[in-house]
């Protein structure tokens, strides 16, 4: 099959790699000419800023960014400029099946109408939310059960054959606003729990109790306990947006999602929890040397969106540290380069990566706070 991927994130990359790999013809659409100069180019598979080279494809795959605006509001922007690029491009009907999450109601509402209203094809129309984990070698576009469900029954059927084709187990729910709220809650769920933890966290230390003890004393529970650890905060595409996707919509029917709400509030509160903490060890920050180790939202991973750290950093600098970052997997950032690990008052551990050993983290500064409950000796969360 000729298939067509608008988008070429992680999301984007992953899809085209299986859908190559199964054989197809991929053409990959991006407006970032840096990211089509990254991409490797195989046989089947080619990268483009050129929209008009996916009007001959049979399935297009929107993989778009869908973020929070500054008011933390859904932004469709770019699964409107999809929707656009199909409109102009593609002139006979076609499979689009759309990836990025959003809040149930968008590939009704938000892609089939807007595109059907200006071109009057008659495609076909599926929701297959991704699943996507960066950098988990376990689950794969493979192994991970896909959810999929069409506007028609025929839209469904295509959606199968085509993930059949790299995907080894499929879900048929039974409307696209199934789909797409599945994988709302499935992240709700871990932002609302992460936030749970991250709570607690703060009363067990104004209790005197080691938090990570008790967390590993209640998940001796057979049953009826899912293990969370505390952190920083949360970061990456996924968990700081999509449960305000799924509050956005709650709240346009008259339903007010007040656990989301408070699961933000808290998560995004952890930086600022964590510099207090710092600062009640240590006292004064004002003109000490501060090293923020890690600044990707997740160990092994040099992906940096909504990532705790620069939270962290600007919480630090509130407070007149001279802040530093060192992360051995992420080259730039916001125009710096990482830090020499050494020569610092404090150093906060927000993500940490194989690559960086205990014993260099604990030589790097004389008081080190770890964020992660993997260095031991050291205080921490």
């Amino acid at each position: 099959m000729k298939i067509a991927i608008i988008g070429l994130g992680y999301v984007g990359r992953s899809i085209a790699q299986a859908a190559v790999g199964a054989g197809h013809s991929v053409v990959g659409f991006d407006i970032n000419s840096d990211v089509i100069s990254s991409l490797k180019i195989s046989k089947n598979f080619k990268a483009t800023t050129d929209a008009a080279l996916i009007g001959d494809a049979e399935v297009i795959v929107i993989a778009v960014p869908t973020p929070l605006d500054s008011a933390r509001k859904p932004d469709l922007s770019a699964v409107h400029a999809a929707c656009k690029t199909i409109i102009d491009h593609v002139k006979s009907p076609v499979l689009v099946i759309n990836e990025s999450t959003s809040y149930p109601g968008t590939l009704r509402n938000e892609i089939a109408a807007v595109i059907e209203k200006a071109s009057g094809l008659g495609h076909l129309y599926a929701s297959s939310p991704e699943r996507v984990d960066p950098g988990n070698e376990k689950w794969t576009q493979k192994n991970t059960p896909r959810l999929l469900a069409g506007l028609t029954p025929e839209a469904t059927k295509l959606a199968r054959k085509f993930y059949s084709s790299f995907c080894d187990e499929i879900i048929e729910v039974s409307t696209p606003e199934v789909a797409e709220a599945a994988k709302l809650f499935e992240n709700t769920f871990r932002q609302v729990n992460i936030a749970l933890v991250n709570e607690f966290a703060q009363i067990s230390d104004a209790l005197d109790i080691p938090t990570r003890e008790v967390l590993d004393a209640a998940a001796t529970k057979p049953f009826g306990f899912m293990s969370f650890q505390p952190g920083p905060g949360v970061g990456g595409h996924c968990i700081p947006v999509d449960p305000s996707y799924l509050a956005h919509v709650a709240e346009n029917v008259g339903v007010p999602a007040e656990f989301i709400k408070r699961a933000n509030q808290v998560n995004l509160g952890m930086p600022s929890y964590v510099v207090s903490r710092v600062a009640k060890d240590v006292g004064s920050l004002k003109g000490k040397k501060v090293v923020v180790i890690g600044v990707s939202y997740k160990a092994n991973v040099s992906d940096t969106r909504d990532a705790p750290a620069a939270l962290v950093i600007d919480e630090l600098k509130k407070l007149g540290a001279e802040v530093s970052w060192h992360d051995s997997v992420v080259d730039t950032w916001n125009g710096q380069s990482s830090s020499d690990l050494k020569g610092f008052d404090v150093a906060i551990v927000v993500t940490k990566h194989d690559a960086v050993s205990e014993a260099e983290i604990k030589a790097s500064a004389s008081y080190v706070f770890d964020c992660t409950g993997s260095i031991k000796g050291v205080a921490g969360l």
